[in-house]
This record gives C-alpha cells, sequence and structure tokens, in this order.
C-alpha cells in the first residue's frame, strides 16, 4: 500500500482515487503519522458487508452430531 503526505493527496486526489479504482489503496499520512486510507467505493461496500455471527453458524457445513447435546441444568440450580 503506498503512502502519500496530506499535502501531495490534496493536490492529486483525482490520481489518488483513480489508483484505489484500480486496486491500490493509498494511505493519507499527516506528520509521517497515517491518518487515513483511501479505498475504492467497491472495497468499502466488501468490507461493510460483514455476516452476523447468526450468518456464519447459519451457513456453516454442519451435519448431525457435529455439536454436542446441550447438558440439562439441575433442579438444584433453578431454586432460588
Amino acid at each position: 500500500m503506498r503512502e502519500i503526505q496530506l499535502r501531495d493527496a490534496k493536490a492529486g486526489l483525482s490520481a489518488v482515487v483513480d489508483a484505489a479504482v484500480a486496486g491500490h489503496p493509498s494511505v493519507i499520512t499527516r506528520h509521517g503519522s497515517p491518518q487515513a486510507v483511501v479505498i475504492s467505493f467497491a472495497e468499502w461496500q466488501r468490507l461493510n458487508r460483514v455476516p452476523s455471527f447468526a450468518q456464519l453458524l447459519m451457513a456453516a457445513p454442519l451435519e448431525d452430531g457435529d455439536i454436542a447435546e446441550r447438558q440439562p441444568m439441575p433442579e438444584s440450580a433453578l431454586e432460588f
């Protein structure tokens, strides 16, 4: 990933965006410290679609017996 100083990124924003669209993100630095990353909109959408834990479980290729049966709770634990 290429690093570019903020002032250079401002001066050449069109080129930074073109590079991101082409699949080459840029790290924008200020005073030598990373401040932001420019990525394509398509990459941002891909990264934003993180599935929920439930979706991951539902999509898992599990078969009968892959998950252990839940043990019943002893009656003494249910008393208050």
